[in-house]
C-alpha cells in the first residue's frame, strides 16, 4: 500500500485525532487508561467485533455481527449498571459481569 501522512489521514476519515510526536506515548496511556475505565465486558465485545472484520463478507455483515453482540450486552450487570448510574448521574462501578 501507499503511506500517507497523518494530516491526510486525518482528512480521509482513517484516524480520529492526531498527537505531536512528543505527547504522543502520554496520550496513548491516557486513551488506554479511559478504555480500562469501561465495563471489560463490553470492551472485549468491541475488540471482538474489529478482529471479526477479516472473517465477514461484506458490510451487512458486520453490522449483522455488531447488532447481535450489541444486543447481548444488554443481559450483561455491567450494562444495567452503567444504565443506572447514567441516570443517576454519577460514574458506573462495573462489576465486569
Amino acid at each position: 500500500g501507499e503511506h500517507i501522512g497523518a494530516e491526510e489521514a486525518l482528512q480521509a476519515g482513517l484516524v480520529s485525532k492526531i498527537f505531536p510526536s512528543d505527547t504522543l506515548v502520554e496520550e496513548a496511556v491516557r486513551v488506554g487508561h479511559t478504555i480500562a475505565s469501561k465495563s471489560r465486558i463490553s470492551v472485549q465485545m468491541i475488540k471482538e467485533s474489529i478482529n471479526a472484520v477479516d472473517d465477514l463478507s461484506g458490510l451487512q455483515n458486520g453490522l449483522k455481527y455488531e447488532r447481535r453482540l450489541f444486543h447481548s450486552l444488554f443481559a450483561t450487570q455491567d450494562q444495567k449498571e452503567g444504565m443506572k448510574a447514567f441516570l443517576e448521574k454519577r460514574k458506573p462501578n462495573f462489576q465486569h459481569k
